[in-house]
């Protein structure tokens, strides 16, 4: 344990954030430290509300791009923007924040300030606002601008020669970034931005003109304006945002992406809240084992002293004000707000060379309850104070770049050093971290690079690989990590590999970025008793295709080309029948826009689908549009398929996925059910979340029992072995894990539902079923001995629910056109691999159903 301390350890979480929402039902400042109500996450454990996004903001977020900038420009760079109109219903408006449709109008009077503010627009969000980006700094030429770019360039791609270079130690200027209301009802880093951009933009004290002749600063005033204006923590699509950078499904996380790679901020801000008294990172154990630690907890932690003390010289009180005394979590807490997974944005950043990266949670609670409950002046009272703290974290910040700008440009080079020439990681001490107090063997987190990842060529013959390896290869490079692909077969480390083989060579300066997206990870439900979020989230376990880690060889003369994007899938052979496997959710997105036509498709007995040679034109349009490849066959194929119809109560994420495959989905509820649901058009129930059978008015319990009897019905989790049970459905025992637990876990896939899966699952509150009745079918089981590879899964206080008790038990049952889920296969739209069990699991219930009742 932590041996040097400023305050008392606080043991646990419930401990850690007890003051997190302190005086958020209290009127008086003076009550406000009063009965503090424990919390142990931002949001529910098990994310159990049913998704009600719309069709259209899918859509967006499927097709929305991101400006790439790919052409330098000189600073000021002018947009005049186009308002916005006014909405009187925007939720930020009740505080006494900046509505979304002001935003426009006041970044238009900033640029009119001087020449030193600009604004841009980096993209839309999944609801179709515009986000913003505004950078501010001293006037550049264009010759300047691409000096600097020149200049960013060579720190990452040639740190040894960067680290030499005169001209970066006198004139690069050093990247900084703010990010701010990420989450949609924690309001005021947008407010605490556009003052902050407004002081700049007109200061004439040395400090500041010196600040902007040596650092780029950038704000995204707010990364999620569909939560800002309906007050919600997520966007559009249900989706937290500050969840999804490993997935970037959402149009607004490949924004904030992009800036991260387009200005490889060395400092960045992420404005949150509420815990009072304010939260600044660095965090507790565990320490991501990607990064290069100790760089970034040497910066994190000295800025976080500057932020603290900045926060606490505002003056407010727990007496006076109902404010608590802000709180470095490294420094003050022992576990239970970790910087494990890249799903963060400041743990994200750390992979694109971010040496100082935090969250920031600003003290007092104006959202959720205390929105509705509170009144206006006591929202507008804290709302204030909020806007101060994290406007004095802003400037803390800033005159901690200004000071330290030499330090910080130093150290990211060396990330990147490190990463290019396969260097050790350092771990963390007193030595290593001087001026770091209280570190210890906790804090120590470090993995073994491997020398290579190989993700093979599927089709040796063809020389090609399946969608999945394609979507894997593009998702990387998105994400900068360098990919070459093998002109010829090749041998590494005693192994023949095919022609057409991506290589990812190890020694890259983003390396950890590299790693993270693509290792197993670690089981560490020993080294803590609780996790903030997810503590497994392998893309090569999960995400569909084969990716060999080497961990040594040489890669010299290997024939490798770099490439910045996957080759294409797409093919369709010139004649005879053709056949579709369903392995990957491009392939059931192609099958899925195939039915909308029309076509003929039949069932084949390898799990795969038959298309009839006269729907040629139609297969290479789906080919094209899914990069996905059909092949000749014959097999004549068994039922024919129609376009299912699917009633869903699911979560955001699964929404999203469903509708990624192309599935025609309608959101369902206990409240939609209970207002009157017309089953006629619904081939096929998929349920999750937010369905509750004992809720349901008796009018809407009995439709819903007259639908299950000849439907097809598909649940997951617990809510949907609750249905099951109530309507009678599968003669199965659901047996409930750990509900905090969750990661990666190996799988033995045993039936038709199944087939072609990955071996490696995700859970998440899992769940098994034991006692199979008659009829009942194990389509797969978790591993034998210990399933968990890689996350946080203990047993229960009484022993039950860990992981040794779910070995070998089923993780999906079938039988009697149903199916039910105990892992999480299409969790925030993450496990790509496994989306394909689902879809298969509802056609065969929706045409199991339909034949029998035909029948």
């Amino acid at each position: 344990m932590r041996t040097t301390r400023s305050v008392p350890a606080r043991p646990a979480l419930i401990a850690a954030l007890a003051l997190a929402t302190a005086g958020s039902l209290l009127l008086t400042p003076g009550a406000a430290g009063a009965d503090p109500k424990p919390v142990t996450r931002e949001g529910p454990a098990v994310d159990d509300r049913a998704a009600q996004a719309p069709a259209s903001a899918t859509r967006r977020a499927l097709t929305e791009d991101v400006p790439t900038g790919t052409t330098t420009r000189a600073y000021p760079r002018r947009l005049v923007l186009s308002p916005d109109p006014e909405n009187p219903g925007d939720k930020s408006l009740k505080p006494g924040l900046t509505p979304y449709h002001s935003i426009a109008p006041k970044l238009n009077a900033l640029q009119r300030l001087g020449d030193r503010v600009s604004v841009e627009v980096t993209g839309r969000s999944a609801g179709g606002h515009r986000l913003y980006l505004v950078t501010v700094t001293a006037p550049e030429t264009t010759r300047q601008a691409r000096a600097q770019e020149r200049m960013r360039e060579l720190i990452r791609d040639a740190p040894a020669a960067a680290a030499k270079s005169r001209e970066i130690e006198r004139a690069y200027k050093t990247p900084v970034f703010v990010n701010g209301n990420i989450h949609g009802n924690e309001w005021e880093g947008t407010d605490a931005s556009l003052k902050t951009i407004e002081r700049l933009a007109t200061a004439k004290d040395a400090k500041t003109g010196d600040l902007l002749a040596h650092s780029r600063l950038y704000f995204n005033v707010t990364a999620n304006p569909d939560g800002r204006i309906a007050g919600t923590r997520a966007n559009a699509n249900g989706f937290d945002l500050n969840r999804d950078f490993v997935t970037a499904s959402q149009p607004e996380t490949r924004a904030m992406r992009q800036i991260e790679l387009g200005t490889q901020p060395a400092v960045m801000l992420d404005l949150h809240g509420y815990v009072n008294g304010t939260l600044i990172e660095p965090t507790t154990p565990p320490h991501g084992e990607n990064y290069e630690y100790d760089l970034f907890l040497k910066n994190t932690y000295a800025n976080a002293l500057g932020m603290e003390s900045a926060v606490n010289a505002l003056g407010y009180t727990p007496a006076k004000d109902g404010v608590e005394a802000a709180q470095i979590p490294f420094r003050d807490q022992e576990e239970g707000w970790d910087d494990w997974p890249p799903i963060f944005t400041p743990q994200y950043a750390a992979f694109h060379g971010t040496v100082a990266a935090h969250t920031v949670e600003i003290p007092l609670a104006v959202n959720n309850e205390e929105y509705d409950e509170l009144p206006v002046p006591e929202l507008r009272r804290r709302s204030a104070i909020n806007t101060a703290v994290a406007g004095a974290a802003i400037d803390a910040t800033l005159a901690h770049v200004r000071e330290h700008r030499g330090t910080l440009i130093t150290d990211q080079i060396e990330v990147f050093r490190r990463g290019a020439t396969g260097a050790a990681q350092v771990p963390v001490s007193a030595e290593t971290v001087p001026g770091v107090p209280g570190i210890g063997p906790e804090d120590v987190y470090t993995t073994r690079f491997p020398r290579a990842y190989v993700i093979p060529a599927d089709d040796a013959r063809a020389q090609r690989s399946g969608p999945a390896a394609a979507r894997l290869v593009d998702h990387l490079i998105a994400n900068d990590v360098r990919v070459t692909r093998a002109t010829r077969p090749f041998r590494l480390a005693g192994r023949t590999y095919p022609q057409g083989s991506y290589v990812v060579d190890m020694h890259q300066p983003k390396r950890g970025m590299a790693n993270v997206l693509l290792a197993d990870g670690r089981d560490i439900s020993g080294k803590v008793s609780v996790m903030y979020d997810i503590s497994g989230w392998s893309l090569g376990r999960l995400w569909g295709a084969t990716v060999e880690r080497v961990p040594s060889g040489s890669l010299r003369g290997a024939p490798l080309r770099a490439i910045g994007e996957a080759a294409p899938v797409a093919r369709v052979p010139a004649h005879g029948d053709l056949r579709l496997r369903l392995t990957d959710p491009r392939e059931i997105a192609a099958l899925n826009s195939l039915l909308r036509q029309g076509v003929a498709v039949r069932r084949a007995d390898d799990g795969s689908v038959v298309v009839p040679a006269s729907a040629r034109r139609a297969a290479r349009t789906a080919a094209r549009d899914h990069d996905v490849a059909f092949t000749a066959t014959r097999q004549t194929g068994t039922a024919a398929l129609h376009r299912l119809r699917v009633a869903a109560a699911v979560t955001p994420g699964e929404l999203f996925a469903l509708r990624e495959m192309d599935f025609d989905v309608t959101p369902v509820s206990t409240a939609v059910l209970n207002a009157g649901f017309d089953w006629s058009g619904t081939d096929v129930l998929f349920v999750s979340a937010g369905l509750e059978h004992a809720d349901l008015t008796v009018p809407a319990r009995g439709a819903l029992d007259a639908f299950l009897d000849g439907h097809g019905l598909v649940g997951r989790g617990a809510t949907g072995a609750a249905l099951n049970a109530a309507a009678g459905r599968l003669a199965v025992k659901p047996v409930e894990g750990n509900a905090d637990a969750n990661g990666v876990v190996k799988v033995t896939n045993t039936g038709g539902i199944t087939r072609g899966a990955p071996d490696h699952g995700f859970v998440y509150a899992p769940l098994w079923f034991t006692d199979p009745g008659p009829g009942v079918r194990v389509e797969q089981s978790y591993g034998t001995g210990n399933p968990l590879v890689s996350g946080h899964w203990r047993p229960l206080p009484g022993g039950t629910g860990g992981p040794a008790a779910a070995g070998g038990q089923a993780s999906v049952v079938s039988g009697d056109h149903t199916v039910l889920f105990g892992t999480e296969p299409l969790f925030r739209d993450h496990p790509k691999g496994e989306f394909p069990q689902v879809a298969r699991a509802l056609f065969t219930v929706a045409h199991s159903a339909s034949v029998k009742e035909s029948g």
